[in-house]
């Protein structure tokens, strides 16, 4: 994803997510029909048509390594991922918030925070990178709330191109079972908390 554009994101969505919408909720997950699990009919309110919507708890337990052996994750630590998407105009919307995280972030993507490509119990592919979500407060919660367009990036070359390369979140709703969601910690590399999508 080019910068400028990065930026034309972040500016909309900064100015987005203290406005209220009708009903008078804020973005921070509250739209007409809310998060919910698995594909909305219209999700649409404010500045955003989403042609589906996911919400997801992430816990250390269902944390793999690269050979999809139980790593127990970060103990103590939650993630609560909110996505929003737009497969017509290839977008996706995001409200990500980390309890009791620890440690420095570490991953050799661009980010620690992802959306993987990979069915419960396995590991697989960075398909997606967020920005690391940011202390709030006394730092035991971490925020990140933002939008981004294809043509994506995440910094993993295999095979001679990004793991990104040719991904539209289209494939997220066509099979979101096969998505997971995680961050990734130096004090837990394999995943902090991880969660299905589906």
């Amino acid at each position: 994803m080019k910068v400028s554009q990065v930026a034309a994101v972040l500016a909309v969505t900064a100015s987005a997510s203290a406005a209220p919408w009708k009903d008078g909720k804020s973005w921070g997950g509250h739209w007409k029909g809310g998060w919910k699990n698995g594909h909305e009919q219209k999700c649409m309110d404010g500045p955003f048509e989403f042609t589906s919507t996911y919400s997801v708890v992430a816990t250390p337990d269902q944390v793999v390594d690269s050979d999809n052996n139980p790593t127990g994750g970060l103990a103590g630590a939650k993630g609560f991922y909110e996505y929003g998407i737009n497969s017509k105009e290839d977008y996706i919307c995001w409200n990500i918030v980390l309890e009791n995280f620890r440690g420095e972030y570490q991953s050799a993507a661009d980010t620690a925070t992802h959306i993987h490509e990979a069915p419960k119990g396995q590991a697989g592919p960075p398909r997606l990178a967020f920005p690391n979500p940011v202390p709030v407060g006394d730092g035991k919660k971490r925020i990140s709330i933002g939008c981004m367009m294809g043509p994506y990036e995440t910094g993993i070359v295999s095979d001679g191109q990004d793991t990104a390369a040719g991904f539209t979140v289209k494939q997220i709703e066509d099979n979101p079972s096969a998505f997971f969601t995680d961050v990734h910690s130096s004090l837990a590399v394999p995943g902090a908390v991880r969660g299905q999508l589906s």
